[in-house]
């Protein structure tokens, strides 16, 4: 249990105040990458546990409203839907500034959030589960949920910055209600421990039950990327690539600068860029970017 977990939390997310240093559960908010970052340039190490380099905290809440994916788009969720929750660590600055290795903090999100989902979906119900490069987790050829990394400098700190992670994923949103029809939910795939036929998934439980195991994966996975980055990042690679929904599939690339290109996507790099061809045969690396799936 952590120096700032709430009353809220505590009985909410007992499994998650168990394993993360610190729990905020908020009925709701707008975004909880937002108030993260709040908290922490207000408050500092005053309040979040940063001392231990391997600290995880986490806010999570019922409700978000004014939630930002990658490229500002908008993720909105409602209550006993979905899984909002932003998970907050601490790296060395050098780590989050190396252009060779940084790419996997964001990564590193996708492979924890999906340790902790194929635990809740059952170890043998696990298998459709996969990361679309550089940020979105798919079930099935449909997108699933996603992660928005940021970088927040911590007061008073010259060697370290802190890391949020958001990570929306729709637990029980009906069919009749998905986003687009690209998306799905995790309640249209498994079981998700439902004890009868036609009765709801208990949200509340299955949230804990996924943010406790993603503080864990997380912790285990940063830890290894900080102790020695460049041995880690192909290791990585190599984990990453078995599971990489884009790879040998047609992309639409969307770059920060409002232009766009089809390509087909051809492999993922020990630097966590990807590499795509063009339609003229050229091969280029691409490293921020959105990146959409066609014809799936």
């Amino acid at each position: 249990m952590g120096i700032i977990t709430d009353d809220a939390a505590l009985s909410a997310m007992p499994r998650t105040a168990a394993k993360a240093d610190a729990v905020v559960l908020l009925p709701e908010v707008g975004s909880t990458n937002t108030y993260a970052r709040e908290l922490i340039e207000r408050e500092g190490e005053g309040r979040w546990p940063f001392a231990s380099p391997s600290a995880v905290a986490v806010v999570a809440t019922d409700r978000q409203t004014a939630g930002r994916g990658r490229l500002d788009h908008v993720w909105t969720s409602a209550a006993g839907e979905s899984f909002t929750v932003s998970f907050v660590a601490c790296v060395p600055r050098a780590l989050a500034t190396d252009d060779t290795v940084n790419g996997w903090l964001q990564m590193i999100a996708g492979l924890s959030a999906l340790d902790a989902l194929r635990e809740a979906a059952g170890e043998t119900g696990g298998g459709g589960l996969k990361l679309k490069w550089p940020n979105d987790l798919f079930c099935g050829g449909l997108k699933l949920g996603g992660i928005l990394a940021e970088m927040v400098m911590l007061p008073g700190e010259l060697d370290r910055v802190a890391v949020i992670f958001g990570i929306g994923i729709n637990l029980a949103v009906p069919a009749d209600r998905l986003p687009t029809p690209q998306s799905t939910s995790l309640q249209l795939h498994f079981a998700l421990g439902r004890s009868g036929e036609g009765q709801a998934v208990d949200t509340a439980a299955l949230r804990d039950r996924i943010a406790a195991r993603l503080v864990a994966s997380l912790r285990l996975r940063l830890d290894a990327l900080i102790r020695d980055p460049h041995a880690e990042a192909p290791r990585l690679a190599g984990e990453t690539r078995s599971l990489c929904w884009t790879l040998g599939h047609r992309v639409s690339i969307h770059y920060t600068d409002g232009t766009t290109l089809e390509a087909t996507a051809l492999a993922l790099n020990d630097d966590a860029s990807l590499t795509v061809r063009d339609d003229a045969g050229a091969t280029r690396t691409v490293r921020t970017a959105d990146v959409d799936v066609l014809n799936h």
